[in-house]
């Protein structure tokens, strides 16, 4: 076990929180961009609401997506300080480019791209813990079309629901029931998102012998990265914001609260089975349900399609970053 210094130990852990602060500007469309598009709320008013629910999702979730970021990508045992670097600035760089190019990739899954280059560049892909990569995979396809279909299943609910309402009336309500479905989906995304730099943070601390033997995730380490998060959240991503909110398909506050509760219901259920999902490849998933609900043609394809190729290409480009980085930094 290689021990570093606690400088160098305490500039790790700062990465890290700048990797989630940046988590939360690259995914704060993922939370905002349909309450703003259907202008229930301004701007700086869901930014300032996806960023209190971010912060205090740590009361309504457990660990489980930390502890299998941790422990369950790659091998805890060969994890060090190099690895720790190569894997955050990996993730870090394609954040930064998919976020000037206004592209809404995946931050969770750059992170675990950056972590399997960064443990694959040092031990090889025996150091792979392919249950936890397969499961993480899997989810990649399933979380999209999962809040794709619930998000379709709550237009024909909602449709019936609201049948003998007039339009000025049921829009009315949809207006107040979109900010609890906002609301909750910025919970689930606080509630995900942010455990996975817990996951990496912990596991550093675990690499230097300081959680006195057992893996587990120290409560300041749970603060630290919900604070991160949520101010990241209030700086915005209004470049991302407008490729969700307006450019896949134009949304109504019905479709809105129809996609934001079909998301939140997937990242409630992922986050309690302790899979690390995209917030980003959800909301996608179920804007483009509601947007079909109406026509086909209403979603702008090229634009979905644009998003699924960042989707492909997220793992493999971090992975690379990943690796590079962690190459770079055995050169010191």
């Amino acid at each position: 076990m290689e021990i570093i210094s606690f400088p160098l130990l305490v500039g790790l852990i700062a990465i890290a929180l700048a990797f989630d602060f940046l988590n939360g500007l690259h995914d704060a469309a993922n939370s905002i961009a349909t309450v703003v598009s259907t202008r229930v709320l301004k701007p700086h008013q869901a930014v300032a609401m996806a960023a209190f629910f971010n912060f205090i999702a740590f009361l309504f979730f457990g660990l489980h997506v930390a502890e299998t970021v941790g422990k369950g990508i790659v091998h805890a045992d060969i994890i060090d300080a190099h690895v720790i670097f190569g894997a955050l600035m990996g993730a870090i760089s394609w954040n930064l480019i998919t976020w000037l190019l206004g592209i809404p990739s995946s931050s969770s899954h750059a992170l675990i791209g950056g972590l399997l280059g960064a443990g694959t560049a040092k031990a090889g892909v025996g150091s792979i813990v392919w249950s936890g990569v397969l499961k993480t995979s899997f989810a990649i396809v399933l979380s999209p079309t999962i809040g794709l279909v619930l998000a379709l299943l709550l237009v024909l609910i909602t449709s019936w629901v609201f049948v003998r309402s007039t339009p000025g009336a049921a829009d009315k309500r949809y207006r107040r029931l979109q900010l609890i479905s906002a609301s909750l989906y910025s919970l689930g995304h606080g509630g995900n998102d942010a455990q996975k730099t817990m996951g990496i943070i912990a596991v550093l601390l675990y690499s230097q012998g300081l959680l006195g033997g057992a893996f587990h995730v120290p409560f300041w380490v749970v603060i630290s990265c919900q604070a991160a998060m949520g101010l990241g959240t209030l700086a915005g991503g209004w470049k991302i914001v407008h490729t969700m909110g307006s450019k896949i398909t134009r949304l109504t506050p019905a479709q809105g609260f129809c996609a934001e509760t079909g998301g939140a219901i997937t990242l409630f259920t992922a986050t309690w089975l302790g899979v690390p999902v995209s917030t980003t490849h959800t909301i996608t998933g179920a804007i483009v349900g509601v947007g079909s609900s109406r026509r086909l043609s209403a979603v702008r394809w090229n634009v979905a399609s644009s998003i699924v190729v960042a989707w492909v290409v997220t793992l493999p480009a971090a992975a690379a970053f990943g690796a590079g980085f962690y190459l770079l930094a055995g050169l010191f």
